[in-house]
């Protein structure tokens, strides 16, 4: 167990406790006696959820909880797996308020304005200074429910200037149950909108470590509400997508689709569209809904120490040194991080500016809903504070 204080309060920690009401335990000893706005909680999917939810319950019965299961965790001493690790923003220089949304298969995008709405009126009422410039979103959702792009959609629309950034739970690879915690308890079809204000210096933020290389291929079947990509350029899509990443359609694994993503250019601006699975007919499940007609790039990707590296020090430049960054980090890259044996270097960046948060099953920035990217909030320390 580890506590780790913040300049301004903000409080860090780690249990990698076998048994769920230990683990918990460990987290309430570290945070239980801060007076704080909101505390944040990622979980590791080998928990016994329903132990973990009613210990959370009865340890932080008067806070504001939010949390969700995980494919991996970001620990104050970098990547873990198999523990609880969780972030307490202090009241002093935080106000937070929650939007629950319980039945994401019926999510309608008008339901988008009156849930943030309510939201936006709680959090005036708990900051002491204006919202506008001083607060942000946080979206954490269930990362089956194929659900993200409707909810980032709507949700973003309502925020107008906010900047969102989110992550969509896990389950250890398993892609069976993912769950979201709030009012006590771990639920799936569900997802929790954070809205938080602070007069720290903060930027929202995504990285991603890919660019666009030319060999382009057309999607001529799909199914996008499943996710899933039949045909590439008339063939089946395993089977071509293989072809043109140079292998065998009997060797596609996560791995190899961490390696070999594919990008799509919106806006004149490319996003990564990662391939869950092939399946038995060859073709190919996304975690990003993809329709006929779009236009996939196969993408080279870039040193992720180097590119990590680069990125913390643009946030540095932006926030100074953050007292904590909320991470939000696809399981995608973290699995590439372990296949070419980085996971030192990038825990030791990681650890040492502060990041606390889980591997994802996908991501949302603002408006979109991405995959193999780092999305988060880096927060500085208010005046006064820190170096």
């Amino acid at each position: 167990m580890d506590g780790y204080p913040g300049p301004a309060g903000v409080l860090k920690a780690f249990s990698n406790a076998a048994s769920a009401t230990r683990a918990v335990a460990d987290i309430h000893a570290a945070l239980g006696g801060a007076d704080s706005s909101c505390i944040v909680f990622f979980c590791s999917a080998d928990h016994d959820l329903p132990v973990v939810a009613e210990a959370m319950s009865q340890a932080f019965a008067d806070a504001l909880v939010v949390g969700c299961s995980t494919a991996g965790e970001i620990t104050p001493h970098g990547y873990g797996r198999g523990g609880i690790t969780a972030v307490a923003l202090p009241r002093r220089h935080f106000a937070a308020a929650a939007a629950p949304i319980e039945s994401l298969s019926s999510f309608d995008l008008l339901q988008g304005h009156p849930l943030v709405s309510a939201a936006r009126a709680r959090l005036e009422r708990a900051a002491p200074f204006p919202l506008e410039g001083n607060s942000f979103a946080f979206l954490l959702i269930d990362g089956l429910s194929r659900r993200e792009e409707w909810v980032v959609s709507a949700l973003s629309l309502a925020l107008d200037d906010m900047p969102l950034f989110g992550g969509s739970a896990g389950d250890q690879l398993r892609f069976n149950r993912t769950h979201v915690y709030f009012d006590g308890a771990f639920r799936t079809d569900a997802a929790v909108l954070l809205l938080v204000a602070t007069r720290c210096p903060f930027s929202v933020f995504h990285i991603e470590h890919f660019v666009s290389t030319d060999r382009k291929m057309v999607v001529t079947g799909a199914e996008p509400t499943e996710r899933i990509v039949t045909e590439i350029n008339g063939e089946p899509a395993g089977r071509e997508y293989a072809r043109m990443v140079g292998l065998d359609v009997g060797r596609l694994t996560p791995m190899i689709f961490a390696t070999y993503p594919v990008v799509v250019r919106v806006g004149g601006v490319y996003y990564v569209r990662s391939i869950q699975k092939v399946n038995r007919d060859e073709s190919l499940t996304f975690f990003c809904a993809i329709d006929e007609g779009i236009v996939l790039t196969v993408a080279r990707g870039m040193d992720i120490v180097d590119n990590l590296e680069a990125a913390m020090a643009d946030i540095r430049r932006h926030v100074g040194p953050p007292q904590i960054i909320i991470g939000c980090d696809c399981i995608l890259r973290r699995l590439e991080v372990e296949r070419k044996r980085l996971v030192g270097p990038v825990s030791a960046l990681l650890a040492a500016n502060n990041v606390v948060g889980f591997n994802t099953y996908g991501e949302q920035h603002n408006a979109m809903h991405v995959n193999q990217t780092l999305t988060g909030v880096a927060i500085g320390s208010p005046d006064g504070y820190g170096a």
